[in-house]
């Protein structure tokens, strides 16, 4: 990939646009296939992913251009149902590339599997007792999932924690494993599982609840970027682009202090996360709940963004959050889309995802709340809406772009004024 940067990509036709990335990429004539045509997802591989299967469901994959990270163009598929997301994530990743896009970091993939230990009491003569088990421990861990072990994952650490609760005081065990490129899931569920006799056997107390922690606290991605002043500015101009940076910076300190504005505010950041995560494959649900719970660890509800203004004025902002992604495993490797996706990517590691889903979440933060503080959320999102609106009333081609100038001269986007516009013209 050498320039995500693509001019007048929005101009072509799908076909167009599918042909142009795969020029620029490494997708195959069956990728292509796979997210160009409807049914790329068989019910026959459907069946055999979840239960009680009676069909598919699909959802349109857009591509998230200009992402230069850690000095590499990307390219970003994502799968949504809302409208101006995507577009929003492109014009704010055009906008760091002026100072030199996204710098990104990543902490490691390793992963928590929780023991819960009950009915103790004395918890921390038994916290003694599970620590000293450590290199048995160790051990139960490791044979359980050879194969991680020999691509340099398995057991990392051993951490033990007294906990009070509404039932009396619990020891809750955290089995540290190293994941590697794989989400981890099944194989801390397994360890976890298979050192539970031992626990009970040394401790002579029982162990309930086995089960990883999406809170993946040990597995942080973090991003940052710098938009400069000016291009802030619908004009170019530093003054009017000072503004700016003192509106977004106003509208963060609200998001920072308020819980309800802050769910909103992550909800943003969460558009552009979730909708590249589900192109992949990977568990939304798992990123989507540490994240929120990483966005109250400290007690207090608040962003997993911060935004400030550096020596120059210029707007200067972090992300930080857990990210327990993989390229190994579960639908990323059976689905033809995500097989796709992954490959327009580029990525080697479960760490390189994780990392350009952390820049993605920053552009779409910025992307949101600057409009928030300039033009207002509903200007841009309203005229993607009203294609949504126009396509609805069973506009297509050329007569869906006449329905959706319409509404958006009159400022009046709803499906019953389409409605009528539909009829109008059909009529003539």
């Amino acid at each position: 990939m050498n320039n995500s940067d693509i001019s007048g990509f929005y101009k072509l036709s799908q076909l167009e646009r599918v042909k142009k990335i795969a020029e620029l990429t490494d997708i195959s004539p069956e990728d292509v296939k796979a997210i160009s045509e409807a049914g790329s997802l068989t019910n026959d591989l459907a069946d055999h992913m979840i239960e009680n299967v009676i069909g598919t469901y699909s959802l349109p994959m857009g591509v998230a251009l200009n992402f230069k990270i850690n000095g590499r163009d990307v390219l970003i598929p994502m799968v949504t149902e809302e409208a101006s997301v995507v577009a929003a994530a492109s014009n704010s990743a055009k906008m760091a590339r002026v100072a030199g896009g996204f710098t990104t970091s990543f902490t490691g993939s390793i992963m928590i599997a929780q023991v819960q230990v009950v009915n103790v009491p004395d918890p921390n003569y038994v916290k003694n007792i599970i620590l000293e088990n450590k290199d048995k421990i160790k051990e139960i861990c490791n044979a359980k999932d050879p194969i991680l072990v020999k691509f340099g994952g398995g057991f990392h650490d051993l951490d033990v924690r007294v906990i009070d609760t509404s039932r009396g005081k619990m020891v809750i065990i955290h089995l540290l494993v190293n994941v590697g490129d794989a989400m981890g899931a099944n194989a801390v569920n397994s360890m976890a599982e298979a050192v539970s006799p031992l626990i009970e056997e040394k401790t002579g107390c029982k162990v309930d609840l086995r089960i990883l922690s999406n809170l993946a606290v040990y597995r942080l991605a973090r991003a940052r970027a710098v938009y400069k002043k000016e291009v802030l500015s619908k004009t170019g101009d530093p003054e009017d682009g000072a503004k700016v940076v003192e509106k977004i910076l106003d509208a963060y300190a609200f998001a920072a202090a308020d819980p309800y504005r802050a769910a909103t505010h992550n909800k943003g950041i969460m558009n552009g996360i979730s909708a590249a995560v589900l192109a992949t494959g990977n568990d939304t649900r798992a990123i989507e709940s540490g994240a929120h719970a990483y966005a109250a660890i400290s007690g207090r509800y608040t962003t997993l963004s911060t935004w400030e203004k550096d020596f120059d004025g210029n707007l200067v902002g972090t992300i930080e959050l857990p990210m327990a992604v993989g390229l190994v495993g579960g639908a990323t490797k059976i689905h033809p889309g995500a097989k796709a996706a992954v490959k327009i990517l580029g990525v080697q590691s479960a760490s390189e995802l994780a990392q350009i889903y952390a820049a993605l979440g920053l552009a779409q933060n910025l992307a949101a709340i600057k409009a928030l503080a300039t033009d207002g959320i509903q200007r841009g999102h309203m005229k993607l809406h009203a294609r949504n609106i126009a396509a609805s009333v069973g506009a297509t081609g050329e007569l869906l772009e006449k329905i959706v100038a319409q509404m958006i001269t009159d400022k009046n986007i709803n499906a019953i004024y389409a409605k009528e516009i539909f009829d109008r013209l059909n009529s003539k």
